[in-house]
């Protein structure tokens, strides 16, 4: 009898251990390399500080990311960040918990564009706009318009990336004199920029290669992107053209079936903070989604920095619900029509 008495003890001992242990961390789904190393610093840490609790994470592509937690069915993190619209993927999938907002009150003071859906919420924004090798542009070209990536000059000199064509998409859409709801309008003119695409980059390694090397010399660049390329020491300038850049918002979501459901409330909360908004602006140039940030000013100068609501409203902002219905059909005539040529 005494012999069970102390193995049950020691059984119950052993279960209070392991669910101690199970809640001594949180796990969050991101991409690898910079962005990784920016939530960890801006976010991870300052949770970690103010709750005790380490963050774990698993990295991976956007999509790849998606398509392994369909696979799963279960919530392999606790935390996802993604894309605006891939978040869309995951609420429409029932991938994400509603969110009870009345748990993250420093999502009070959100920017409209980051109010996603009931199940996401955006961390930081930033633009997709034309990114070039100051020293190697044919004379007059100045990208004061993105008509300008249409110059005869720039034959066999730009990159996009491969994996999303929704950014040039609306930029065709916008010289069309439409939106991107009505992209079939902007087809032709998109077709007529396929002699002066060199190469579609397939990760911001890729691009950076691409555009240090000189191989592409003119780029369609997320600018939080660029400015790690800048740090890097690639001779990169940025520019905005009159029609406005193309917006982007990274988001978070909160994995359905998760355990850790109120340390991911509070690591969200932590990262919504003007102090983290202001830190992710420091460290990498990404752009707050609340409106109490006090971003340094030297930094809200930059190109694509969004810290008004005018900046916000200049941007060309296609809806991320749309962009989620539509991005199996544009990558699907994108690689037909663009990309096979």
């Amino acid at each position: 009898m005494l012999r069970k008495t102390i193995a049950l003890s020691l059984l119950s001992a052993s279960l209070i251990a392991t669910n101690a242990n199970a809640a001594d961390k949180l796990v969050v789904s991101t991409w690898g390399g910079s962005f990784k190393e920016l939530i960890d610093k801006a976010i991870g840490q300052e949770f970690t500080k103010q709750t005790g609790v380490e963050v774990e994470y698993v990295t991976g592509g956007t999509i790849d990311r998606l398509n392994k937690a369909k696979l799963a069915g279960t919530a392999e993190s606790d935390v996802t960040f993604t894309t605006s619209h891939v978040g869309w993927l995951y609420t429409n999938d029932g991938l994400f918990e509603e969110l009870d907002m009345s748990k993250i009150p420093n999502a009070s003071h959100l920017v409209d564009q980051a109010k996603l859906s009931p199940s996401h919420v955006g961390v930081w924004g930033y633009v997709y706009t034309i990114g070039y090798r100051p020293d190697m542009m044919p004379e007059g070209i100045t990208f004061d318009s993105w008509n300008d990536l249409w110059s005869p000059e720039l034959e066999g000199m730009i990159a996009f990336p491969d994996w999303d064509p929704s950014h040039i998409i609306a930029v065709s859409a916008k010289l069309s004199g439409t939106d991107a709801e009505h992209w079939e309008q902007g087809q032709d003119k998109l077709k007529a920029l396929v002699p002066n695409i060199k190469a579609f980059y397939t990760n911001d390694a890729n691009s950076q290669q691409l555009i240090a090397t000189g191989e592409t010399s003119v780029q369609l660049l997320l600018t939080m992107n660029a400015y790690h390329m800048m740090d890097e020491g690639v001779n990169i300038k940025l520019a905005i053209p009159k029609e406005g850049a193309v917006l982007g918002v990274d988001a978070m979501g909160i994995n359905k079936g998760t355990e850790q459901a109120d340390l991911a409330y509070q690591f969200m909360n932590i990262a919504l903070s003007p102090e983290v908004q202001a830190n992710i602006a420091r460290i990498n140039r990404g752009s707050p989604v609340v409106d109490n940030a006090q971003v340094d000013p030297e930094i809200a100068k930059l190109p694509g920095m969004l810290t008004t609501p005018d900046q916000w409203a200049a941007t060309l902002d296609t809806d991320a619900r749309l962009r989620a219905e539509k991005t199996a059909e544009w990558r699907k005539w994108f690689s037909e029509n663009i990309m096979a040529h």
